[in-house]
């Protein structure tokens, strides 16, 4: 199985997996709102805000893929889907994507409320 951990209150992010949890086959992915998630995430080295940053997508071999690489890995799976996978690959558009994708994720953390107080707790944990 696939474990694709996201943002489940963050609409763009909710709305995007809602989507492809309807598309997708049966047996391939368990959908994780990173929230629910936090033990499981600690398991794999994975803060809550790393998780929030960015899609975090477990393969079946247990490696994380972040990013882009979490989104090509789902896409992968899906019909019609693959295609965009492959091109998604191609060094120039991947180059082009994950830019794009980090300034996004840049940008949807510093303004979603629930991101920021996850931040300000992991950093008063840090200094106890």
């Amino acid at each position: 199985m696939i474990n694709v951990f996201y943002d489940g209150q963050c609409h763009i992010c909710a709305r995007e997996i809602a989507y492809y949890r309807r598309i997708a086959p049966d047996g391939i992915f368990i959908w994780h709102n990173v929230l629910d998630s936090k033990d499981t995430l600690k398991q794999l080295g994975v803060t809550t805000v790393q998780a929030l940053e960015i899609l975090h997508v477990q393969d079946q071999n247990g490696k994380l893929h972040l990013g882009v690489d979490a989104f090509i890995l789902i896409w992968s799976q899906l019909k019609y889907w693959r295609i965009l996978a492959k091109v998604g690959s191609l060094p120039l558009i991947y180059t082009l994507a994950s830019w794009l994708y980090q300034h996004f994720a840049k940008r949807r953390f510093k303004r979603l409320q629930h991101c920021q107080v996850a931040l300000k707790e992991e950093q008063q944990e840090d200094q106890s």
